[in-house]
């Protein structure tokens, strides 16, 4: 299917890596020219080095980008723990990036989305935010924000000429998820190889894939999904629905 977006302009944060990497290659494959903002991006010419947590980064990113046609708000990473675990320099840190970066971010880009009288917002949340996990409260609490942020805007910006859509990734076999369940392999069968034993427990016997949560990106982005505004798409293959 093409997605009619050749010659958009998009702007993918946390794009060098993992699903970020994937929504620019895939929106890149439509014919949309792509610019990248992360921490270490590289040094292609489309790629900006930005950390979103710090207060001026938005502003200076916003500009650096220009007008633009899509935006991917994807960059940031909260660690995990419990309340008791997880104290306030730690959630401040992880919310500057993500929470605060989406909504900072958003915030500019939005405003001259709305003076061209077009624009769509894709948020790549998590689905921590509905799937409550108390072990990892400090991101379950902020993708529930992020996906409430969503939904309130996503459900005026019509007004605006704006799209603003939400999606929440299940487990996606990045260099993150790998790590992580290497460590889990070590510990609970002494292998570190034999991670992918811990993927049984997942729906289809494997976690998803970047290219699956780009593909939805690129859709939601398209005027295939034109009358599509304030809905999060959930892709983790039913675990939200599983007791």
């Amino acid at each position: 299917m093409d997605l009619n977006l050749k010659g958009k302009r998009a702007l993918v944060t946390g794009g060098s890596k993992g699903i970020g990497r994937a929504c620019a290659d895939v929106l890149a494959a439509e014919g949309c020219e792509v610019l990248i903002a992360a921490r270490n991006p590289g040094s292609a010419a489309n790629a900006r080095a930005t950390d979103l947590s710090q207060r001026s980064a938005a502003e200076e990113l916003a500009a650096w980008a220009g007008d633009l046609d899509i935006l991917v708000n994807n960059a940031g990473a909260i660690p995990g723990g419990d309340l008791l675990k997880v104290g306030e320099d730690t959630w401040r840190r992880a919310w500057d990036l993500k929470v605060f970066g989406y909504i900072n971010l958003t915030r500019l880009v939005y405003g001259r989305m709305k003076a061209r009288g077009h624009g769509v917002i894709v948020n790549i949340i998590g689905g921590a935010g509905e799937r409550m996990n108390a072990a990892y409260i400090a991101g379950s609490t902020g993708n529930a924000g992020l996906m409430a942020f969503t939904r309130a805007l996503g459900g005026a910006s019509h007004a605006d000429g704006i799209r603003v859509v939400g999606i929440n990734p299940g487990p996606v076999k990045t260099d993150r998820l790998l790590s992580l369940y290497r460590q889990m392999a070590e510990t609970q069968l002494g292998d570190a190889n034999r991670y992918e034993e811990l993927f049984k427990g997942m729906a289809f016997g494997r976690p998803g894939k970047p290219e699956e949560i780009a593909w939805m990106a690129a859709f939601l982005a398209s005027e295939r999904s034109g009358y599509t505004s304030g809905t999060i798409v959930t892709i983790d293959g039913g675990a939200a629905n599983r007791s």
